[in-house]
């Protein structure tokens, strides 16, 4: 493929990605906190609808994530469409310690503000007390697999998380090993997902159950490199005419704002809008900090829900007041993890400077509740 119509220089960011972030973390916040805890109760006697709507289809934010983090994977791994490191497994050992080291210390602060937050109350959004090898499975990211229960909610998105970024740097490898099309690989294998797999959740502990997804960002990236003409034009059509097809079998709105969100990053991509907007210096922050939100929320969360079930009134204004405490709460939470852990963590994950190139961009974070993945 050849280059694209626009180029940034390396590094730069990009304020698009990060607002889809920004905007998409917010909304897991938001379904955590109307799913789990009492604090939504009584927002609930104000607001029935909308409590209602962000503890059932928020989740759905998990989407973008997943496009995001395709797209970023294919702009790192294999620009053109062929993989450009010859240590692939370097790469993903890479990936893993910049995602689980910050996990392990957040699963850490989750295990002490659940336990703050079982002195103050009992309800059944608490996990169970944890075990040795709950921690140690959660950190080797198969808990999942093991069917070990969760530490706090969406930890599971980044195991799956790894595992895609495993998936598609297999099909990049084994394309240049065979002298075939790489893309041609993910595509085949992200139409499976979606004719397949993604029809089936006893497979939404696998990564190709969301490997549609996660196809469709990393083929968006690969279409706004081509260039432009009838050619190209077919190629965009061709994605989005399976992707419908797809639905035709059986509609699934996750999958559809999947393709939208791809064909929306593709769009931004080749006019330079990727790199050039929004010009918000708070989405961008938000965008930058959104995995630190992701990892802290659910614990801060409880801690503030099982402070105001002890010492506040069970008043439903008092209630939604202990609502927007607790979102402010996982957001500052999430910022002080951003600068004091993740910053320094992520660097022990960084390839040297003469060493391969660096994979994708930090996990697009944030996701839906272990129990509402889809």
């Amino acid at each position: 493929m050849s280059a694209p119509t626009f180029r940034a220089p390396t590094g730069e960011r990009m304020p698009f990605i990060d607002a889809l972030k920004a905007v998409g973390s917010q909304f897991i916040v938001l379904h955590h906190l109307a799913f789990y805890g009492p604090l939504s109760d009584g927002t609930h006697q104000l607001a029935p609808d909308l409590v209602a709507w962000f503890s059932q289809h928020a989740r759905i934010a998990v989407q973008v994530f997943l496009v995001v983090a395709g797209f970023l994977a294919a702009r790192s791994l294999a620009p053109d469409g062929r993989l450009r490191s010859e240590r692939p497994l370097a790469l993903l050992w890479q990936r893993f310690v910049r995602v689980s080291l910050p996990l392990m210390v957040a699963l850490l602060l989750a295990m002490v503000c659940t336990e703050l937050a079982r002195y103050w109350m009992a309800h059944d959004s608490l996990p169970a007390p944890p075990t040795l090898w709950q921690f140690v499975a959660h950190a080797l990211l198969v808990h999942s697999l093991l069917g070990v229960d969760s530490l706090s909610a969406g930890v599971w998105y980044v195991a799956i998380d790894v595992q895609l970024f495993a998936l598609l740097l297999g099909l990049l490898w084994l394309g240049r090993r065979l002298g075939w099309a790489a893309p041609l690989l993910v595509a085949a294998v992200a139409l499976a997902s979606l004719f397949y797999f993604n029809l089936d959740s006893d497979w939404d502990n696998w990564a190709i159950y969301f490997f549609g997804a996660y196809g469709l960002g990393a083929l968006a990236y690969w279409l706004s490199r081509a260039d432009a003409g009838h050619g190209a034009t077919a190629w965009w059509a061709g994605m989005a005419l399976l992707t419908g097809l797809a639905l035709a079998m059986d509609w699934r709105t996750r999958i559809a704002l999947a393709l939208g969100v791809a064909l929306a990053l593709a769009w931004a991509h080749r006019s330079g809008w990727l790199f050039t907007w929004p010009r918000s210096r708070a989405l961008g922050y938000l965008g930058r900090i959104s995995y630190g939100v992701f990892l802290l929320n659910f614990p801060v969360a409880l801690v503030v829900n099982a402070w105001f079930t002890r010492y506040a009134s069970a008043d439903a204004g008092v209630q939604t007041l202990g609502v927007l405490v607790a979102w402010l709460a996982c957001n500052l939470a999430g910022a002080a993890f951003h600068h004091g852990v993740e910053q320094r963590l992520g660097r022990l994950g960084r390839a040297r400077p003469n060493a391969e190139p660096a994979q994708a961009a930090a996990l697009a974070a944030g996701t839906g509740s272990q129990r509402s993945r889809k």
